[in-house]
């Protein structure tokens, strides 16, 4: 699903709702989210899964055109940890 696909479905649901609103709240959803990663915290959300960051070492990598040695700095990546209902639902078919 992409985001446009999140807007109308939300739209299809409540009609009663201006297509503005809707991506008003969509835009504070995720920012919100985002906002909560980057200050190093984590987001949860019952029933569907955990949002939080990971550290990753420096390491060296290689350029897949050349094959020449590339340092790559340490950085933190998002990580998505999915909730017990929300892989029962994954396995349950």
């Amino acid at each position: 699903m992409i985001r446009s696909e999140l807007l109308q479905a939300l739209q299809d649901d409540h009609p009663d709702l201006r297509p503005e609103e809707i991506e008003q709240v969509v835009d504070i959803f995720f920012d919100e989210i985002a906002a909560r990663l980057a200050e190093g915290g984590r987001v949860e959300l019952r029933g569907f899964g955990t949002f939080s960051t990971r550290e990753r070492e420096a390491r060296t990598g290689r350029n897949p055109r050349t094959g020449d040695a590339v340092e790559v700095p340490a950085k933190r990546v998002p990580y998505f940890k999915p909730g017990k209902e929300m892989r029962e639902r994954l396995n349950s078919q």
